[in-house]
């Protein structure tokens, strides 16, 4: 994956793999474990952990792993703003997507320059522009400064500022856009922001999110994909949606997340090989590929397979959050570069004919 500050090409993953479970059992075993790995390491926490589904996280926060230590959640403005005099707004209405914002509080006496350089946040998540109001500590009437005001109108204008708890001093930037982009843009502003305004973090915070949904729709290929993977477990209720509303299949998975990082994540597998085959083929995997693919697994199913579940945790991540670092190069032997080099070994490094023909490799 793509090196980052939570990121490493080697990492220590503690992988857990249970049988004759349901998701309560895995999750309440780790948190049996984490309330033994926090204690000694002099850090307290409140179990049971919150279980968050994930359509709650992405609609307050914009993510699946949301920082729930400090507050400026996603506040909804679609209904607010549909048929509203300002066309960005309300051709996104018309399109079928939403228009959403964030409040900022202390950036509205922000200069406007200042302001718009957040576009460039939005712009590297997805947005194709980003609008805002500001309010500023002076401002006692929340008349608000931006361009898109006159073409709100009052009403509209009024009813936001109710929606978003204007006061004195605020910024909202908004976003209109798809669920998915508009979610992406607020959540990178959401944290761009807390950095900028120095917002406190103090102390962990941990939570479940929980009930994924089964599938997406990747617009690339034109087609519907698995949101974790293809061998997790649908509630039998959702069973019928598989051929019919796929993108409303819920899912038995879970993540594990502290501080706004994915520590761990899991699910409970599909037992049933009817099951399994029917989600193949909503993923478009023909009977022939699947043979030739997951044959395997479909054959072990066939002779009778117990409900299983587990999890697998980024210990290297655990150990950066609770040392307090920022990066998970200063917890690691060896960490690489950006470039994915060793300073200390020099790897990768030349090898010869003989190395390569030994695991039968060779240069083209």
């Amino acid at each position: 994956e793509d090196l980052r500050a939570d990121r490493q090409p080697e990492f220590t993953q503690v992988d857990i793999e249970m049988s004759f479970v349901q998701e309560t059992d895995v999750m309440d075993l780790m948190e049996g474990v984490f309330k033994e790995v926090l204690a000694a390491a002099g850090v307290q926490h409140e179990f049971p952990l919150q279980r968050m589904p994930w359509k709650e996280a992405m609609d307050r926060f914009g993510c699946d792993r949301p920082d729930v230590r400090f507050g400026m959640e996603l506040v909804e403005l679609t209904n607010i703003v549909r048929g509203c005099g300002f066309g960005v707004f309300s051709k996104a209405v018309e399109a079928g997507n939403v228009v959403k914002c964030i409040n900022a509080k202390g950036a509205g006496n922000w200069s406007r320059g200042d302001i718009e350089k957040l576009a460039d946040v939005a712009a590297a998540n997805g947005a194709k522009g980003m609008a805002w109001i500001a309010y500023t500590d002076a401002d006692a009437e929340l008349a608000g400064k931006s361009p898109i005001i006159k073409f709100l109108g009052d009403e509209v204008h009024g009813a936001i500022k109710q929606a978003a708890g204007v006061e004195p001093g605020d910024l909202l930037l908004f976003a209109a856009d798809t669920y998915g982009t508009a979610s992406a843009v607020l959540s990178a502003l959401r944290l761009h922001m807390a950095e900028a305004l120095n917002i406190p973090r103090e102390g962990h915070a941990l939570l479940w999110v929980v009930d994924f949904p089964m599938f997406k729709y990747d617009e690339e290929e034109k087609k519907y994909a698995a949101e974790h993977h293809p061998f997790t477990m649908i509630p039998e209720a959702d069973w019928d949606k598989i051929e019919t509303d796929p993108l409303a299949c819920s899912s038995y998975s879970y993540d594990i997340v502290m501080d706004g990082f994915e520590m761990g994540g899991g699910s409970i597998r599909i037992h049933n090989a009817e099951l399994q085959k029917r989600v193949l083929r909503r993923l478009g995997v023909e009977d022939e590929q699947m043979e030739e693919k997951f044959g395997h697994l479909i054959h072990a199913l066939e002779l009778g397979a117990p409900p299983h579940g587990g999890i697998a945790l980024g210990l290297d991540r655990l150990v950066m959050l609770l040392a307090g670092k920022q990066s998970i190069r200063d917890v690691i032997a060896f960490p690489k570069t950006s470039s994915a080099s060793d300073p200390m070994t020099g790897a990768p490094n030349a090898v010869t004919g003989r190395q390569l023909k030994e695991v039968s490799l060779r240069l083209l």
